[in-house]
């Protein structure tokens, strides 16, 4: 991780005409990869940049091994996270086959490396805009529109935070990892999607995870499969993501998921689903089809995270993916003691303690911190945060009137008679409404 700092310091500066500690700093990100098969291309990278005369490819090969120092951190965390829940994991992923060359990405790849020579200190609304056209001709075609949202949102936090020359801080590391990971997008055959199979057999949902933005939103259900055939059940993913107007919030995005996911409906009203032929990837993600999936029978989250989960296989990890932001392990833990100290919550058990994510916790349903803080038992994602691992509570158990009750963030994602939930819904179908009306309008003219 110094190597990775020590890089992202020369992206700050640029590296047009770096200086001498920067030239250091560079020598330094290609000793870390000194004994493996990205040893040569880093070292001469590594001394053209010091030089100023990088190209494109040195600049790729920055890029590269920057991310598999990255990858070698996720490893090491995941491997610690499988030695404590006593989980086995699947084997590698296949790479992706080649595919010819674009224009485009190397009209991207070239913008990219004018960012690295100019420095987060040299931004300005002419360098920024520069990738708008790209992006324009990239999101007609869906193999290229997965690099053209990473342009697209990179773009736009540079020129919220353009000139570079007037910011006091910058975010390195999230830039640094926004370039490098774009950069190699830009590689033929690197943004193909994931090879897949069919799986058939019981799908039990453990909870939903969330993310929502201004312009977009999505739902990330992670569930354990349990296969027709007998094999050991896996742990897999189902998501969808949807463009939303930003006057819908909190209850109401439920409202623009729920159609494309029926998976979200069974998940509120606490069913499992039955698969049949449903195509997933290798690394464990279902591609959803709403043909190959049925209503199951009812199937409660806290009975699969005390049987089914134990045993669950978790699949690898697709190799540009493996950064420790990305890691979201499900955990069930129970016999806890709560801390609470202002807003913060910890989990103490067993001489450890676990800090508990409630910045995670969505507004979209009936999960509150006040929920966590007295609760007995919780299905959470374990991830990795500043230097630590931290808990994002999925579903928690409580005691309400001496009964045990179980919330879920995604409660509401099926539909609600809460009151809170029904107040939102209905002012997202008001928004939606309007935003139709108006659209209407507009192209009728």
């Amino acid at each position: 991780m110094a190597a990775v700092d020590a890089f992202d310091r020369t992206l700050v500066t640029g590296l047009l005409r770096p200086q001498p500690a920067r030239a250091a700093d560079l020598t330094e990100l290609a000793r870390a990869v000194a004994g493996t098969p990205l040893a040569a291309r880093a070292a001469e990278a590594a001394e053209k940049a010091a030089a100023g005369t990088a190209s494109e490819d040195h600049f790729t090969a920055l890029a590269a091994a920057r991310t598999a120092l990255l990858g070698a951190a996720h490893d090491a965390l995941a491997a610690r996270l499988d030695e404590i829940s006593g989980r086995t994991r699947g084997g590698t992923t296949t790479p992706p086959a080649e595919r010819q060359t674009v224009n485009l990405l190397l009209a991207a790849r070239t913008w990219l490396a004018d960012l690295a020579r100019a420095g987060w200190q040299g931004i300005d609304h002419e360098l920024v805009g520069a990738a708008a056209p790209i992006v324009s001709a990239m999101l007609p075609d869906p193999a290229l529109r997965r690099l053209a949202t990473l342009l697209d949102g990179f773009a736009a936090e540079l020129a919220a935070s353009c000139p570079g020359a007037a910011l006091d801080r910058f975010p390195a590391r999230r830039w640094g990892d926004l370039w490098a990971r774009a950069l190699l997008l830009t590689r033929p055959g690197a943004a193909e999607p994931a090879a897949a199979g069919t799986v058939t057999g019981r799908l039990l949902p453990l909870g939903v995870d969330l993310h929502e933005h201004a312009t977009a939103a999505q739902a990330q259900v992670h569930a354990v499969l349990e296969p027709a055939d007998g094999t050991t059940p896996r742990l897999v993913r189902a998501s969808v993501s949807v463009p939303k107007p930003d006057t819908v919030v909190a209850a109401g995005v439920w409202q623009l998921l729920r159609p494309h996911l029926s998976l979200l409906t069974a998940l509120g009203e606490g069913r499992a689903m039955d698969l049949t032929d449903m195509p997933l990837t290798e690394e464990g993600d279902l591609l959803w089809d709403e043909e190959r999936a049925r209503a199951g029978a009812p199937a409660d989250a806290f009975a699969t995270a005390r049987v089914a989960l134990p045993t669950a296989t978790a699949a690898p990890t697709a190799p540009l993916d493996r950064h420790p932001a990305r890691l979201a392990e499900p955990v069930f833990l129970e016999g806890y003691d709560v801390l609470q100290d202002g807003d913060a919550l910890t989990f103490r058990f067993a001489g450890h303690s676990l800090v508990v994510d409630t910045d995670r916790i969505p507004a979209a349903g009936p999960l509150t911190p006040e929920a966590v803080a007295a609760s007995g038992a919780c299905i959470g994602l374990l991830r990795w945060d500043d230097g630590e691992f931290r808990v994002q509570p999925l579903a928690v158990e409580t005691t309400v009137r001496r009964k045990t009750v179980a919330l879920q963030a995604g409660a509401w994602a099926g539909g609600t008679t809460d009151k809170t939930g029904v107040k939102a819904e209905k002012a997202a179908t008001d928004a939606v409404t309007v935003l139709r009306e108006r659209a209407g309008r507009l192209l009728r003219k």
